[in-house]
């Protein structure tokens, strides 16, 4: 029931003179919203420009800790438009989870070496502002299985306070066949890094990036580009798992989004 409700699509249509302003999404907490508008406009969200594509489209994260109001300006030509939307706050969970190596809870000095370096890695894919629109496309769910985590929700490894989830766990069995959740061009294919473990990274442009961890196999290469559907990885249990599952994650403009309130069912 709360998830139907933070799922409700809001077509809000907003004219400065003869040009609409239209958003797509749900204005929650972890929401992301797509958009268009004339292309010649400037848009701003919470005081940041926002990219307009060619066609006019736009998209734009909502952070998981964000204000109950989104304050956004349109500007076209000379005239400017000024309102703010009220953004649903929600309550996230905490998860416990035990088990894990005790070195990938707590990493040594030679871990850190590595882990700095990967980070790097995934920080210049998280980073890219690409003029793809695939992101307008819909996302669709890249594998059937339950959800064993939750996006938002506050971790405890091993008895220790860690930094929220910011992606969907879905357990399934190890092979499972993967399929990429909406077209782009694969940024990032890394077979073993240090929490992820095996580690696609796709871009669908502005800044919107999707990201498939604990991979057992890898079937993409860096630099290729992929079909909403196509075949990518097959689900296992590298890096910091405790069994067979995929780790989920959207970002746009670098901010982690709820995939839940995103995809669609295949």
């Amino acid at each position: 029931m709360i998830r139907n409700f933070l799922l409700l699509f809001l077509l809000i249509p907003f004219s400065i003179h003869a040009n609409a302003l239209d958003f797509y999404g749900s204005f929650a907490q972890g929401g992301m919203i797509k958009g268009n508008t004339d292309p010649k406009s400037k848009l701003f969200i919470n005081g940041k420009n926002v990219k307009i594509s060619k066609e006019g489209y736009f998209v734009f994260g909502i952070p998981r800790d964000a204000s109950q109001k989104l304050k956004v300006k349109i500007q076209f030509k000379n005239k400017i438009q000024e309102f703010e939307k009220t953004v649903l706050k929600r309550k996230f969970k905490i998860q416990k989870i035990d088990g894990l190596p005790k070195r990938k809870v707590t990493p040594n000095a030679e871990d850190m070496i590595r882990i700095r370096g990967e980070g790097k890695l995934i920080s210049l894919a998280k980073n890219k502002n690409s003029n793809l629109t695939d992101f307008f496309s819909e996302f669709k769910r890249p594998i059937e299985g339950i959800t064993t985590g939750v996006y938002g929700s506050q971790r405890i490894l091993n008895g220790k306070p860690r930094r929220p989830h910011f992606g969907i766990d879905i357990a399934a069995p190890k092979g499972t066949v993967i399929k990429n959740s909406n077209t782009g061009k694969v940024l990032l294919a890394e077979k073993n890094l240090f929490f992820t473990g095996g580690t696609i990274i796709i871009d669908h442009g502005h800044s919107v990036i999707t990201i498939y961890s604990h991979l057992d196999k890898i079937f993409v290469k860096k630099g290729e580009f992929v079909k909403r559907g196509e075949k990518i990885g097959t689900v296992g249990s590298t890096g910091r798992s405790t069994g067979p599952h995929l780790d989920f994650r959207i970002y746009c403009n670098n901010v982690p989004v709820d995939p839940d309130l995103i995809l669609i069912s295949n």
